[in-house]
């Protein structure tokens, strides 16, 4: 599903986030050391080699609601913005934090110039946010920071499963102009 909100186009696929070549920067969905984990962040870091390591270390710790960038080392896409979403019933305010995550990352990219973003869901694996708030969220937040980063064109949600993918396109269908 494709929707276009201030110039620029919001997608929502199922897929492998390091596997979207057609995107300048990629969001990692970190810990707050930025290493390897599981989920996306050990995903990421799998595709990007060590290297992403080594210039993560450089930037640690972040805190929830923020996020920081790193180039893309072995992945396709030049950036890896990283982002520390909340864990759900302890990092508190998060719904706030959460939307902090998504407009850090999309203001990271227009000050780096870049002209496309992809996003998993945040925060709703192992950090335990559920999913429907979550995308609500991500969907709003995204449309409104579009406005002070008239750079980018392209915001995709890249979703594991097909409840996620279902759960974002209904979201976005709610949400439309």
């Amino acid at each position: 599903m494709n929707t276009a909100h201030r110039g620029a186009m919001l997608e929502c696929v199922q897929g492998d986030i390091t596997q979207q070549p057609d995107m300048d920067a990629i969001v990692n969905a970190a810990n707050g050391a930025l290493l390897p984990g599981g989920g996306v962040a050990g995903a990421i870091h799998r595709a990007a080699g060590p290297g992403l390591v080594q210039e993560c270390r450089k930037l640690a710790p972040i805190h929830p609601g923020e996020a920081v960038s790193t180039g893309g080392h072995r992945l396709p896409n030049r950036h890896v913005i990283h982002c520390l979403g909340p864990v759900y019933g302890v990092d508190e305010p998060a719904a706030a934090l959460l939307a902090s995550c998504y407009r850090q990352a999309l203001r990271l990219a227009e000050q780096q110039g870049l002209a496309s973003v992809a996003f998993p869901a945040i925060s709703t694996g192992v950090f335990g946010y559920p999913l429907e708030p979550a995308a609500r969220i991500a969907v709003n937040t995204v449309k409104a920071t579009l406005a002070e980063c008239p750079g980018i064109k392209r915001v995709r949600f890249v979703l594991f499963s097909a409840a996620d993918l279902a759960c974002y396109r209904r979201v976005l269908a709610e949400t439309g102009e």
